[in-house]
């Protein structure tokens, strides 16, 4: 008996890794399109990374952000003539200021392909399949479940194929590694957050400390992990304070020191208190477009509008530098699935709590503070930042994109259980599989219908 169990285990464990696989595959054959099609700098930001990684490439150094290096005026110039050939991009290095992993790390590519941007794309791309991996293994992690609980391979196609993400991972920009480092940082601290210790927490500080020095979307990653050791603190009554400050100690000594690195450069070139080079970010694009200015001249309501509007499309598609605008009734239909979505998470919900003694209850219970606290931060941030400057870009929000991704899985598998107890029969999986077959559709017809029509 016990070995037939077993041997279903495995069975089921082979198919949800080719369910896996299948995905990632399908994921890289799309945005290998979104790479190799979509033209040359029509990724938001996309020049300005990329010429930091040249800076490194020729320079053997990292650039330095100066008064000037912003130009809004011949930027909008670029971005509204669709960036010809005769006009360069070399001056567009605006992002000088980021945190240097990710252009360190695509430097070595840059120079053996000579600073072709296909290799660099790809580059990301291939960072982006590892988000993938890594938002199923954290879902996992979070549900508690084996094989037997849909929930994370759905959550791994849904971020696979959100439009506007394989859009984003498809381009040169830093993103691609921040979300990674997120994800593993979050399936580490769910690791973590049952045992008392050891590797797990080492090898997290490490990660946290990458984070540090990739980008600052991904310092959510320092506020979670402290949450999981008071959690554990909490749940596991440790004997005085000692074990919960080891742990804090073994998980943010290296995390520190790493990111020191990154901060004593940046006090030495851009001041006290400069460490994050913030300031000196603010300072040069100061030609940006501010809330303030946008809420004098079109009224609170009408920026509120704006901004709830814009962040819904540009969280699912809207391509290109914001200048790529699906039609309407495209947006309804995403509209109609989100709200399909919430419905479900709700059905799910009542469900959990009939079933609140289940261990995937329990399990999902436990785990739910930490996700949710990520994605609160990654909100947060996003909301903080648009306070002052006017960036109603959904793509922002992709740092929580794990617990979003488990948030709509458990919508659709919600949706898919009502269907098998309506029908009586076991076809609930026909939703979420029908629903990420529409999702990678909507790529690629997005792609040849919509980008590369407005583009070329």
């Amino acid at each position: 008996m016990a070995a037939s169990r077993h041997g279903e285990g495995e069975k089921g464990r082979q198919g949800e890794n080719l369910l896996l696989v299948s995905i990632i595959i399908a994921y890289l054959a799309i945005g290998l399109q979104y790479a190799l099609l979509t033209p040359a700098w029509q990724v938001p930001d996309e020049p300005a990374h990329y010429n930091y990684i040249r800076y490194i490439a020729e320079h053997g150094a990292l650039p330095v952000l100066n008064v000037g290096d912003y130009d809004q005026a011949y930027l909008s110039q670029l971005t509204s003539q669709g960036f010809p050939p005769e006009l360069s991009v070399d001056s567009v290095d605006y992002e000088s200021w980021q945190p240097p992993l990710y252009y360190l790390l695509a430097s070595p590519i840059f120079l053996a392909f000579e600073g072709a941007l296909l290799p660099v794309r790809l580059f990301s791309l291939a960072l982006g399949a590892g988000v993938i991996a890594f938002a199923f293994l954290t879902v996992r992690k979070a549900v508690g479940a084996t094989h037997e609980s849909p929930l994370p391979i759905i959550a791994a196609g849904f971020i696979a194929f959100i439009p506007q993400h394989v859009a984003m991972m498809a381009g040169v920009n830093n993103d691609s590694l921040s979300e990674l480092l997120i994800a593993i940082g979050l399936w580490l601290i769910l690791r973590a957050n049952r045992r008392d210790g050891g590797l797990d927490d080492q090898v997290l500080g490490y990660m946290i400390g990458l984070a540090f020095i990739t980008k600052s979307q991904a310092y959510v990653l320092a506020p979670v992990a402290e949450l999981m050791l008071l959690l554990a603190w909490r749940r596991d009554s440790w004997n005085g304070w000692q074990m919960f400050a080891k742990r804090t100690l073994v998980v943010f000594l290296p995390a520190l020191l790493i990111g020191s690195l990154m901060w004593g450069r940046n006090i030495a070139v851009y001041g006290w208190p400069d460490f994050m080079a913030a300031s000196r970010h603010n300072l040069v694009v100061a030609d940006q477009p501010r809330t303030s200015q946008w809420v004098a001249e079109f009224g609170t309501t009408e920026v509120t509008r704006r901004f709830f509007q814009t962040t819904f499309q540009s969280f699912w598609g809207q391509f290109g530098w914001m200048g790529v605008v699906m039609p309407p009734r495209y947006y309804a239909m995403l509209g109609v699935f989100t709200a399909v979505l919430i419905v479900g998470w709700v059905i799910s919900y009542l469900r959990i709590r009939e079933l609140e003694n289940s261990p995937i209850a329990n399990s999902l219970i436990s785990n739910y503070y930490l996700l949710m606290t990520s994605g609160l931060l990654t909100l947060g941030l996003y909301l903080y930042y648009n306070l002052s400057f006017v960036q109603h870009q959904g793509r922002y929000l992709f740092p929580a994109l794990i617990p979003i991704g488990l948030a709509a899985a458990v919508g659709l598998s919600g949706w898919g259980g009502a269907v098998s107890r309506l029908t009586r029969r076991n076809i609930g999986w026909v939703v979420p599989a029908g629903a990420l077959f529409a999702m990678a559709t909507l790529d690629v017809f997005a792609l040849y219908c919509f980008i590369i029509p407005a583009l070329r």
